[in-house]
């Protein structure tokens, strides 16, 4: 029984509640003083995450944080400023227009977005749609361009796809006694499925790597922009649809095996390659949902933990199939 997912949020500041150093800066990237501010809710970064409209009427997003709110976020910014400042013209995301970083904030300001996040539970139309623009990402991103800074997935997640290994280790014990009886009695295949997942994702494709439904805007004129690039990496071209289908079946979307063999970067994939992949992520989730949750981030790991189900049973009914081929 997959969970659905709690609302992705992290704990937002007011535009008004940033130092005046801060908001001064915003304000000179944009040309002059804020006039509006409108905090926006969805997706996991916390700190400041809102539209702005200055005096003279010009538009923007800012999205700011400090080592106080999160110890990890100001770097996953940095991070995100390199990665959208590369992307090349034609990408569907937003143009980065300036940052601002005094070593405590960070701060980054794009062109804002008129559009909003996909509805949850998921619409089919806007699924189709989102479907029809993750090809579109990958055939743009093919072959990966080479100023942007992201590193192979294999160098990138070698940690966090290390998931089922870390649960055998004896002083897990008490976080394998939370698992279900299916998933513990399972460990060790699971940690063999994944084994080869390293391999099976190298590829030369710039993958997002995080979408969700938070990640993207869908706009009046029927485009859809993704949003938040701290975690792009290079990867085959299935990367970014493997890592969003558990997050939209826990989110109300239909089946991921049929979504996803029916997709144009799917359909072709390599099944072994698809199920390594797939066993590897669903530890990630698994895992992470059992730690504390970090600072600013209070739904995090419910949402883990609804995405760990939705993987495992994806991964269950692969298995299975496989198993009665055999």
């Amino acid at each position: 029984m997959v969970t659905s997912a709690p609302p992705a949020e992290g704990t937002r500041t007011p535009w008004e509640a940033l130092p005046a150093p801060v908001r001064a800066a915003v304000a000179d990237l944009l040309g002059g003083p804020v006039a509006h501010a409108a905090t926006q809710p969805g997706g996991f970064s916390p700190g400041v995450a809102a539209r702005l409209r200055t005096a003279a009427g010009q538009r923007a997003f800012v999205k700011a944080v400090s080592a106080d709110t999160n110890p990890d976020s100001p770097a996953l910014h940095r991070q995100e400023a390199r990665n959208a400042d590369a992307l090349p013209p034609g990408t569907p995301a937003p143009r980065l227009l300036g940052t601002y970083d005094d070593g405590t904030w960070v701060a980054l300001v794009f062109e804002e977005v008129p559009g909003r996040q996909p509805h949850v539970p998921w619409r089919e139309p806007e699924l189709r749609r989102v479907l029809d623009a993750v090809d579109e990402l990958a055939r743009v991103l093919t072959p990966a361009p080479a100023g942007v800074p992201a590193p192979p997935a294999a160098e990138a997640l070698a940690d966090s796809f290390a998931g089922w290994e870390r649960l055998r280790a004896p002083e897990r014990h008490r976080e394998r006694a939370l698992l279900d009886p299916w998933t513990r009695a399972r460990l060790p295949e699971l940690a063999d499925l994944a084994a080869g997942w390293a391999d099976a994702i190298a590829g030369d494709t710039l993958a997002h790597g995080d979408l969700r439904a938070d990640n993207m805007l869908l706009t009046d004129d029927d485009r859809v922009v993704f949003v938040d690039w701290p975690h792009a990496v290079r990867a085959v071209p299935w990367f970014d649809l493997l890592v969003m289908l558990p997050c939209v079946r826990a989110q109300g979307g239909p089946d991921p095996e049929e979504l996803f063999t029916a997709h144009p970067v799917g359909r072709n994939a390599d099944p072994d390659g698809v199920t390594a992949a797939l066993a590897a992520l669903a530890g990630y989730f698994v895992e992470h949902a059992l730690r504390p949750a970090p600072p600013g981030l209070p739904t995090l790991r419910a949402f883990q933990q609804a995405q760990g189900e939705a993987a495992l049973a994806w991964l269950r009914e692969r298995s299975e199939r496989r198993e009665r081929r055999e």
